[in-house]
């Protein structure tokens, strides 16, 4: 250790950042993470997930007291938004838990270097002007929003936003336009419409959702245009002209043909996201990204340059929280001489609209690509929990080897979706088959056993349907 200041530099504190920097810790490494916001906690925690949930929440409230949800259970209200405290609540949350991570630093008494850091060499940074040697760097730097040509995000204006501008609207906007049918556009638009927005998405493919299993694109679209909002698939946007407190976007068809013009109080560009590596001085630690400005690195998060690695958004794969935790623990382990393994195959994707969408491993379409399968389904109308408490919307999908019954993929759209596709995920982790959850005992009523019986299914066995 003489000759370095840590055994492990970990930059950037995002979900993957802070948890390899506290299970290095965990390890006896000496661990240092070198954040330039203010909080720890990288966009998903202060500006990403968290507050975005917080917000999904809160407005999920407002739809069901203003919107007859209640009232049909014999609950009358008439809600007042109040919107200052809805964003107040939202940044307790993340005061809260970006508070939490600071915490558990001190705990297990990692440094925390202020500032960005870049690269002088293949194994020292420079952060706020100090050089600082590691044996061990681990690049977890994440990712931000990828820019639309011909739409030029301003949030301090709050016309046109990108993700983090959407969050801290002074006001709802009378129309809100959704540049991207994905997760993050359809969640801020969600939040939006509940509470009073007209709320359209535009899509440049013939469908949302892009990569989910088809069933569930088709029946997410029907679901969120029943509850209001409107779609322009196959449609993709040029230009956007802000005019005074509003923009005009000019349309057209992903096929070519005429333009037509959109007029909206707030534009949301949410066309997805892109690695952080500019700025990181990459060519003077060796290394270089990919095509798509990611750095390749071997199963064990290694990158072609000994002592460094790379976690999260900066590599390949889907850019979630949990994924990048997942490889922050497993890279922090295979420093410290362990086996630390992330089986990418089973990393389930949640889309917290209400209901929520949930799927893990392959789609209907990708599998039957790889062989035969059978197929199980199961409506959530039928499930006595959701029946119960009004939420009938959707549906269980098992996906399993038509030979091997090994289960292959899971996808679900119910109210508690997200929670749900744990159980899913847990069960392909250990390679079962539709049969092992088709008489694994489900608790009832519980819209769990919407699983057990689309699992039934797939050999044509469902009880309640």
């Amino acid at each position: 250790m003489a000759d370095y200041d840590y055994d492990v530099l970990v930059i950037g504190s995002g979900p993957g950042g802070y948890v390899a920097a506290i299970r290095a810790a965990q390890l006896g490494l000496k661990t240092a993470c070198a954040e330039g916001r203010e909080t720890l906690g990288g966009t998903c925690l202060n500006v990403g997930c968290i507050p975005s949930k917080a917000m999904l929440h809160a407005s999920e409230y407002f739809e069901a007291a203003a919107g007859g949800a209640m009232a049909a259970m014999g609950i009358k209200v008439k809600p007042e938004l109040d919107l200052p405290v809805m964003h107040g609540q939202r940044k307790d949350a993340v005061k809260g838990l970006t508070g939490g991570i600071e915490f558990l630093f001190k705990k297990n008494k990692i440094d925390w270097l202020k500032g960005y850091a870049q690269f002088t060499s293949k194994d020292t940074v420079e952060v706020a002007g100090k050089a600082y040697r590691a044996k061990n760097i681990i690049i977890a730097t994440g990712s931000s929003v990828t820019p639309l040509p011909g739409v030029d995000v301003d949030n301090d204006k709050q016309v046109i936003v990108d993700s983090t501008g959407a969050l801290e609207l002074a006001k709802v906007p009378g129309h809100m336009v959704v540049i991207g049918g994905g997760v993050i556009g359809l969640e801020l638009g969600s939040v939006w419409r509940r509470l009073g927005a007209k709320v359209t998405v535009v899509e440049f493919l013939d469908q949302i959702l892009p990569g989910m299993d088809g069933d569930v694109r088709k029946e997410a679209n029907k679901i969120l245009k029943k509850q209001g909002m409107e779609f322009k698939l196959k449609t993709k946007v040029t230009k956007a002209d802000v005019k005074g407190k509003k923009a005009v976007l000019t349309l057209e068809p992903a096929a070519g043909g005429d333009a037509e013009t959109l007029e909206a109080d707030v534009v949301l560009v949410s066309i997805g996201r892109r690695p952080n590596t500019d700025g990181l001085g990459l060519d003077k630690a060796g290394l270089a990204v990919n095509q798509r400005g990611q750095i390749e690195t071997d199963h064990d998060f290694s990158t072609l340059v000994p002592g460094i690695w790379a976690i999260g958004d900066v590599i390949p794969g889907p850019m979630l929280a949990h994924k990048a935790e997942d490889e922050g623990i497993a890279c922090a382990e295979n420093i410290a001489g362990l086996t630390g393994i992330v089986n990418h195959d089973v990393i389930p994707s949640v889309v917290y609209t209400w209901p929520e969408i949930a799927g893990v491993g392959l789609t209907e379409e990708q599998a039957k690509e790889k062989g035969e399968v059978k197929v199980g389904k199961f409506p959530m109308m039928a499930n006595s929990r959701a029946k119960t408490n009004h939420e009938p919307d959707g549906f269980v999908k098992v996906i399993a080897d038509a030979k091997s019954d090994r289960v292959l993929g899971v996808w679900c759209i119910a109210s508690v979706a997200g929670t749900m596709i744990a159980q899913a995920a847990q069960a392909m982790e250990f390679g079962a088959t539709s049969e092992d959850i088709a008489y694994t005992c489900h608790a009832h009523p519980t819209h769990s056993e919407a699983i057990k019986e689309a699992a039934m299914a797939v050999t044509g066995k469902p009880i309640h349907i």
